[in-house]
Parts: C-alpha cells; sequence; structure tokens
C-alpha cells in the first residue's frame, strides 16, 4: 500500500525519533498519523490498533528511576501492542505490520538490554502465531535534530556543549562509538512500511558510522571554529554532512548569525565569507562610480565575478601578446565572467550607482605566496 494512503500509529511520537518520524509522516499526502505517548494508557491500544494499517513502535524506557520500568515498559507495552494486533489478525483477518525500534544493547547482560531481547521475543512470538510483518531494528546511537543532550547521546552532549562554549568531558578519546544518523533511521523505517513482508524480520540501517570520541570532537570543534576562520569542512556527504547538520541545529537563536570582517578604502568594501579547504573561497566587494579594481594578473589562480548589482566593464591584457579583450556585465542580467592565468585584469564600474560583485577564487588567498602580482592594464 502506499505511505500517501496509510494510517499510522507511532508510538513514543514525543521522544527523539518519534519527532523525526512523524514530522516526515506529515509531509507525505493523505496520511493519517495516530500516536500513543508517555501518559497514555495501555488500554487505548486495542481501539487505536483496530483504526490504523501500521504500527511504529518506539516507546521504551532507557533510563528510569526504578528498573523495574525495564520489563513494565520495554516489555510490557510491547505485549500490550501484539496483543492488540493478535486480536485484529484472529478477529478480522487482517494484518497490522508492526516496526520495533530496539537497540544493540540485546546482546548485553543489563536490565536494559534483556528487556530490549524480551520486546524482540515478543514480537517474534505473534509473527510465528499468525504471520503477521514484525520487522525489527537494531539500533546503534542514533543523533540528529531534537535529541536530548546530557541524556545518551553524545552527538547530542557535544553539539550542545560547544555550540554554547561549554566544556565537554572525554575520558578515553580513543574509544570508538558507533552511529546512524536520524533522517536515515526514518527514511528506513518508512521504506519497511511501504514494502510490509509477512512473517518476523531484522533490519539494519545504512550507512552506520564508526569514530572514535577524539575525532568526534574534533570535527564537530571544526564546525565551532568556522565562523573564525571562515574555513568549512567537506560538509556535503557522509558523516561529516550529518554532523554538521546535527550541530548547526542545537545554535541557540543568539547565534544564528554573526559578522564579517569588512575592509574598506575609498573604492569600496572587500568581504571574505567563507573559505574551503581544497575548494577556494567566497568574497563580494563594491566599487562606487566609475572606480577600477583589480589591475593584476594571476600564474595560476582563477576567479569568477558575478556582478549582483550594478554596470561592469571587464578588461584583460594577455601578458605576452598584449591582445585585449572587454567584457560588459550587469546586475540586470546574470554572467559568470572568469579571470584567465597569464592575462592582467580589472573590474571598472561604469553604471552610476554602487557595483556589488560576487567573487569566487578557486585557492584561499596566502598572504606568504599570493599569486597576486600588480599590473595595471
Amino acid at each position: 500500500m502506499p505511505l500517501s494512503d496509510l494510517r499510522i500509529l507511532v508510538t513514543g511520537a514525543n521522544g527523539f525519533i518519534g519527532k523525526n518520524l512523524c514530522v516526515r509522516l506529515n509531509e507525505l499526502q493523505n496520511i493519517c498519523v495516530y500516536t500513543f505517548v508517555r501518559g497514555d494508557s495501555i488500554l487505548q491500544l486495542p481501539q487505536l490498533v483496530s483504526q490504523v494499517d501500521a504500527v511504529v513502535h518506539l516507546a521504551g524506557e532507557n533510563r528510569p528511576s526504578d528498573e523495574s520500568a525495564f520489563v513494565d515498559v520495554n516489555v510490557g507495552l510491547t505485549s500490550a501492542l501484539c496483543d492488540a494486533i493478535r486480536h485484529e489478525c484472529e478477529t478480522s483477518d487482517r494484518h497490522v505490520p508492526l516496526v520495533l525500534t530496539s537497540s544493540r544493547q540485546t546482546v548485553l547482560q543489563t536490565p536494559y538490554g534483556r528487556s530490549k531481547l524480551e520486546a524482540e521475543q515478543v514480537l517474534y512470538s505473534l509473527s510465528k502465531a499468525t504471520g503477521n510483518p514484525c520487522t525489527v531494528f537494531r539500533l546503534p546511537g542514533v543523533f540528529g535534530k531534537w535529541c536530548r543532550p546530557n541524556y545518551n547521546s553524545v552527538v547530542a552532549t557535544f553539539c550542545h556543549n560547544l555550540s554554547r562554549d561549554l566544556p565537554i568531558h572525554i575520558n578515553d578519546a580513543s574509544a570508538e562509538v558507533c552511529l546512524v544518523y536520524i533522517d536515515d533511521v526514518v527514511s528506513s523505517l518508512l521504506r519497511t512500511l511501504e514494502v510490509p513482508v509477512p512473517g518476523f524480520h531484522s533490519a539494519a540501517v545504512c550507512p552506520e558510522f564508526c569514530i572514535t570520541l577524539g575525532a568526534l570532537s574534533d570535527q564537530l570543534r571544526s564546525f565551532a571554529n568556522c565562523r573564525t576562520t571562515l574555513v568549512s569542512q567537506r560538509v556535503g556527504t557522509g558523516l561529516t554532512r550529518a554532523l554538521y547538520a546535527t550541530y548547526m541545529s542545537y545554535l541557540p537563536s543568539e547565534k544564528f548569525s554573526y559578522q564579517l570582517e569588512q575592509h574598506a578604502d575609498p573604492r569600496g568594501v572587500f568581504v571574505e565569507m567563507l573559505k574551503t579547504l581544497d575548494s577556494g573561497q567566497f568574497s563580494y566587494f563594491t566599487a562606487h562610480p566609475g572606480i577600477t579594481r583589480g589591475g593584476h594578473y594571476h600564474h595560476t589562480k582563477s576567479e569568477k565575478f558575478l556582478v549582483i548589482k550594478g554596470k561592469a566593464l571587464f578588461r584583460f591584457r594577455h601578458l605576452l601578446t598584449d591582445a585585449l579583450v572587454e567584457v560588459q556585465a550587469s546586475g540586470a542580467s546574470p554572467k559568470v565572467v572568469e579571470s584567465i592565468p597569464g592575462w592582467t585584469h580589472d573590474i571598472t564600474n561604469i553604471g552610476s550607482d554602487e557595483m556589488i560583485v560576487m567573487l569566487w577564487a578557486n585557492e584561499i588567498f596566502n598572504q606568504l605566496e599570493p599569486d597576486t602580482i600588480v599590473n595595471p592594464l
């Protein structure tokens, strides 16, 4: 059945994974989300199950004040849920696919680990007796936006503290943690709901990332330092992308913006915005009417100019042949003009208003080796 036509019950909807899942579900067409949260009566489950097409069971205890809650919630709530689904199978001949998020700690002989393993076994018994689709995800540490810091997620705690200039504490920097990102968890849950398979199944979230606490701390600190150095990490893929999104989600509102240094002179201003590790930097500059900027050449460096406002005349002269090239550009018609190695170039504001130009250079400016040689046209 297409996800757009499903009625889905989410237990633990107010938890970390539950909040992210419900948001994603509500983005889909014609989805009806039912929730079961802390404080709701277990007696509501039969009626809820009778109204839905699938259940995602996220509710659980992991740090109760009384260890008996491990069994009461992780096992008891799961049993009540499975009983309600079994009743649907027996009275209405209707299967209600059930997805359970469990834990890698099922292999540990702890009260929590034993309770999660017993909850899995309850699903196995339901599936064996009825053929009902039941899927278990044994999750490692999950990280992402809206996870509670100073609770059971080292990523959440580190992000919360570093984004607020608070200290973090690491006992063993070489200790490794295995993690999955919340968006990948939610996507895996949705795929399971979309194609339920009869019987009991174990599933995993991909990709899974492993990183030492020291490397995790260093990576998150680099995000915090980016505003000072202007150097961005490679945040477009993989674990770094996910950690960057997570770190950003913990920024307090007073840090949603930050100032940049502005270099001003009679010609206008120059502002660097962002530098990358291996793909150059971004900046912008302004020029008053009649002002010419540039008048230099590069041996290796290349640049891309985009006039955002005003009207510009770009001039180029070949160092060996003295060949001349002129290009006009304006904010009214987006056009990228590139500087070419071995050509002296400048840019003149030929309009009547202030000119604003966006600039990308393929390398970060190095004061010791600037590769910028003054040579007016």
